[in-house]
């Protein structure tokens, strides 16, 4: 089963894309030692940005030309 769930996600962002993104962005800041990850454990670098995604603990803005 997919942990977090797609609707707990979406609850943050306002699209998949914006997901998407969103976690992409944040799992390359783990994989390359830019960003500090709270509790790496077992967790990949994606399923850690998508478990903070849906803690609340990563956002995004969205910027309009």
């Amino acid at each position: 089963m997919f942990y977090p769930p797609l609707d707990v996600l979406m609850k943050k962002v306002d699209s998949k894309y914006t997901l998407v993104v969103t976690a992409a962005k944040r799992a390359r800041e783990i994989t390359e030692g830019k960003a500090y990850a709270e509790d790496p454990g077992t967790l990949k670098p994606v399923s850690l940005a998508l478990q903070e995604i849906a803690d609340g603990r990563i956002t995004f803005e969205r910027v309009r030309d």
